[in-house]
């Protein structure tokens, strides 16, 4: 179970941190959906682990937006402070050490871009755009762990994929 859970932080961490935009809060998922696992499932046979570590994971995520919309319907008049300028990067995968200053510069520029552009679709195609494109799940393994039917995770991921196009599109145009 110890090698599954470090085979899998960095990715749940990244999608976590992608739909809640907060790295406390995903870390927090996180550890609570590793602490999930471990009691409640450590008894599944290990082909099962990562179908339900996603799951969990995504009903984790999903009821951290649920209480956080509470919060900013009850709580949001107090908050003044705009820091949408202050976007959090995630970790920068590590070994561009030979990339040269300007390379390093626009690599870095690009990924604050698709993750601003991530950020900005609904959790829905979200979910769908992060497990199908970058986690690699197929489509079945996708809708279970969305607890939705295999054609809307085509659905949410072919508008995510459009409205990510036409968001990027202008970015890539001077490439």
């Amino acid at each position: 179970m110890d090698d599954f859970l470090a085979s899998v932080e960095q990715q749940a961490y990244r999608i976590a941190f992608m739909a809640l935009s907060d790295h406390d809060e995903a870390l927090d998922v996180v550890q609570d959906v590793m602490i999930s696992l471990v009691t409640k499932y450590s008894d599944r046979p290990e082909s099962e682990w990562r179908t339900l570590f996603f799951s969990i994971l995504h009903n984790r995520m999903t009821d951290s937006h649920r209480k956080n919309t509470r919060r900013r319907k009850l709580f949001g008049w107090f908050d003044r402070t705009d820091d949408s300028d202050e976007i959090e990067t995630m970790e920068r995968v590590e070994g561009d050490a030979g990339l040269q200053p300007g390379q390093s510069l626009q690599d870095s520029e690009t990924m604050t871009s698709i993750e601003k552009a991530v950020r900005g679709l609904p959790l829905r195609q979200q979910e769908a755009f992060m497990l199908r494109m970058v986690e690699g799940f197929d489509t079945n393994e996708t809708a279970k762990i969305m607890g939705c039917s295999a054609g809307s995770v085509k659905t949410h991921l072919s508008r995510a994929l459009s409205a990510l196009k036409e968001v990027l599109d202008a970015y890539y145009e001077s490439f």
